[in-house]
């Protein structure tokens, strides 16, 4: 697959195309994605970490920011709890196959007196109101925030900056503070990013994926875990909001040439599918029933994941 397929492929935007095909004329190219460490990495995490993933192979240099005083502004426990957090984000970051990255502990990037100017040279910039829109989306308790919950975008946008990144990598949840720094940060002499969204997966009953809910895999879950929870799980008829369909989009194709159905042969036998399309028509047609769908997504799901938990654990 060429550089730019890789990097585009299972996105929902890119700003901008023209800016990004720009990018991949360059000999040396930076991409960053930051994770706040909250808790378990789970499959809505791994969808930033397979674009990482695919925009290795493109030729980027690859930093994931640790973001530890990211976390602690929003609410997320202390330094000393998100900072262990932070460290078994990071093996299982690697264990996933996001090898040869440059992890950055936010800690270490943003106490020094330059990221502290840039910060306060921002906040002069940038309202409260516009603040407060972009942690809309990704902001805990924003009905009633606290001061520290406005620098968090702030401090976002100093990041890039600062980490000499070309691009930005981050859920569609993120786009709003991306614009930020798109805006903002050329008045400060960096060059503004491109920008690389991915979308927001379902949970597995269909339902926005929480933590408190419990309707997502963890990285970490055993094969036994894994197949029980996949066998419960939401798989509609339809193809649309489908989340064992999104578990085969944009974690066992990306990883996986093609795919292979087990089935008895009075229910048809066995089927390869070489791409997630072929799956996704398959399954709209009628032509595969939801177990065998959920069975076969839960195998290689199943093995994607088997080194985490291994190494984790």
């Amino acid at each position: 697959m060429d550089p730019y397929s890789l990097v585009t492929r299972n996105t929902v935007e890119i700003v901008t195309d023209e800016e990004l095909r720009a990018l991949l004329q360059k000999p040396v190219r930076r991409v960053y994605a930051g994770y706040e460490p909250s808790g378990e990495i789970h499959l809505g995490h791994l969808v930033t970490i397979n674009k990482l993933m695919d925009l290795q192979k493109a030729g980027f240099e690859v930093t994931v920011l640790l973001a530890d005083l990211h976390a602690f502004l929003n609410h997320k426990g202390t330094l000393d709890e998100v900072r262990e957090t932070a460290e078994y984000n990071r093996r299982c970051f690697e264990a996933l196959g996001l090898k040869d990255a440059k992890f950055v502990m936010g800690t270490d990037l943003q106490l020094n007196s330059e990221y502290e100017l840039l910060v306060l040279q921002l906040s002069q910039e940038v309202t409260v109101n516009r603040a407060h829109r972009s942690m809309d989306e990704v902001g805990r308790g924003m009905d009633h925030p606290a001061v520290s919950q406005m620098v968090y975008p702030i401090m976002q946008m100093a990041d890039i900056a600062l980490l000499g990144v070309d691009a930005a990598v981050g859920g569609i949840d993120q786009r709003k503070i991306h614009m930020l720094a798109r805006e903002y940060l050329p008045g400060m002499g960096y060059a503004a990013p491109v920008c690389i969204h991915t979308p927001i997966i379902n949970g597995l009953d269909g339902k926005k994926m929480s933590s408190s809910a419990g309707n997502l895999i963890s990285v970490a879950d055993s094969e036994d875990d894994i197949r029980a929870k996949m066998k419960k799980a939401f798989c509609p008829p339809g193809i649309e909001e489908n989340p064992v369909l999104q578990v085969l989009q944009h974690h066992i194709f990306p990883r996986f040439e093609t795919v292979v159905m087990h089935r008895p042969a009075k229910f048809g036998g066995d089927l390869e599918f070489s791409s997630y399309a072929a799956v996704e028509a398959a399954y709209g047609a009628g032509q595969v029933h939801p177990l065998d769908l959920k069975t076969m997504t839960a195998d290689y799901l199943a093995e994607v994941l088997a080194g985490v938990h291994d190494a984790v654990v």
